[in-house]
């Protein structure tokens, strides 16, 4: 059985067979500790026939933890330089495909359809790259794929915010538009010495256990997502001075004022105040102005 990739030592073997170097660009570093990766995986509760979606696969190390415990892998790699490595280190792991593109271009939909079986239970797991973590999570959660949720390493403080509650410093339009779509948790922290290179701040697993339906009924999803973009513009600002600044006009304040009190909420409270069922109210209620 070949030694695991995720060791300092093959890690540095293999980066070295290949040349490789990284690219800063592409926010690539890679994960040199095997119990870290069996937590992820862990995080993720596969079974043996379950599937998983990685993005971003490095070198594999997370890739080949993945293969030994699931039915099929399958992961988006970006960067071609990296192809002819997945190719050597993931050979024991014939399940385990890998496919040149990037994520937030792919058609995700198709590639399910064609890797996978109808109705497999899925998952996203994956270290995801911190530039570019936002744009693919949200990617992911608004497209509404057949998955079961997502694991992912993420900037430690990214992963605060979109699991943090009302009323908390961390909390705003990011942590609504994600636990909107799904459960989120934290699950662990990571330290940044387990990856080369070290990144300059330590990471968290955050686990997207995704809902049926989404936690509030809203009548219209593009303005209620504006409504809460709006109240959390200036955090500083009272909700009623961010919504006639940043949705409505001042000429609507009186209206606007109007509504809210209509809802029980007083128009100077500010955005992280608000649960995701107030503002589910408050877009419904304000939508016919």
């Amino acid at each position: 059985m070949s030694k695991e990739i995720a060791t300092p030592n093959r890690t540095k073997e293999i980066l070295k067979k290949y040349g490789f170097s990284f690219k800063k660009s592409l926010g690539q570093n890679f994960l040199i500790d095997t119990n870290v990766l069996n937590n992820i995986v862990d995080c993720a509760d596969l079974q043996q026939d379950s599937g998983a979606i990685e993005i971003g696969p490095g070198i594999g190390a997370l890739t080949e933890q993945l293969a030994k415990r699931c039915e099929r892998v399958v992961a988006f790699e970006i960067d071609q330089r990296l192809l002819p490595i997945l190719k050597e280190t993931l050979a024991p792991y014939p399940h385990a495909t890998v496919i040149h593109s990037d994520v937030l271009e792919a058609d995700i939909n198709s590639v399910i359809i064609e890797n996978f079986n109808e109705g497999q239970d899925l998952m996203v797991v994956a270290n995801l790259p911190y530039y570019v973590t936002t744009p693919i999570l949200m990617g992911l959660l608004e497209k509404k794929l057949p998955i079961r949720g997502i694991v992912v390493m993420i900037q430690k403080e990214v992963a605060e915010r979109i699991s943090a509650k009302p009323g908390t410093k961390n909390y705003g339009s990011l942590s609504i538009a994600a636990q909107y779509y799904a459960k989120a948790t934290t699950e662990m922290i990571v330290p940044k010495t387990v990856f080369v290179p070290q990144p300059n701040v330590d990471s968290a697993v955050l686990k997207l256990t995704l809902r049926d339906e989404p936690a509030v009924k809203v009548d219209d999803e593009e303005f209620f997502f504006k409504l809460i973009k709006a109240s959390f513009a200036q955090r500083r600002k009272t909700l009623i001075n961010n919504l006639t600044h940043n949705l409505f006009t001042k000429a609507e304040k009186e209206a606007v004022e109007a509504v809210l009190n209509q809802c029980n909420i007083d128009p100077t409270r500010r955005g992280e105040t608000l649960s995701m069922e107030e503002f589910g109210l408050l877009a419904n209620s304000l939508q016919e102005l």
